[in-house]
C-alpha cells in the first residue's frame, strides 16, 4: 500500500507513473474530458484506491482517489469527494464496481 502525505503529491506521482488522464463520474460510467472517451464498468477496473483527509477530520475535508486502469490502457486517477456512497447520482453497478475497493 502507498502512503502519500496530500492528494497533491499523489496525483503528480502517479501522473510519472502512467496514470495521466483524469476521470469523472456520471451515472453509469466514468468519463474523461481529454480523451472524449466513456467507459462503462466492465471497460475498466479499479487498481488501488487512497483516502486523503483533511487536517480536522471532518467530512467536507476527505476524498478518495480511485487509480483506474482501462481496456484501452487510457489509465488514470478519479477523486471522489465523500458522499459518492450515499447519492442516487450514481448508478448500482457503477456504485458497486467502486465500493468492492472501498
Amino acid at each position: 500500500m502507498r502512503h502519500f502525505d496530500n492528494l497533491v503529491e499523489a496525483t503528480q506521482t502517479l501522473k510519472k507513473e502512467g496514470y495521466v488522464h483524469e476521470f469523472t463520474l456520471k451515472y453509469n460510467r466514468i468519463y474523461c474530458e481529454g480523451l472524449k472517451k466513456e467507459f462503462i464498468p466492465s471497460d475498466f477496473e479499479v487498481e488501488e484506491v487512497l483516502h486523503f483527509e483533511g487536517a480536522d477530520s471532518s467530512p467536507d475535508t476527505r476524498s478518495t482517489l480511485f487509480l483506474i486502469k482501462t481496456d484501452s490502457n487510457d489509465n488514470g486517477t478519479l477523486i471522489e469527494e465523500d458522499g459518492m456512497y450515499g447519492t442516487n447520482n450514481v448508478s448500482p453497478q457503477l456504485l458497486e464496481k467502486f465500493k468492492r475497493h472501498k
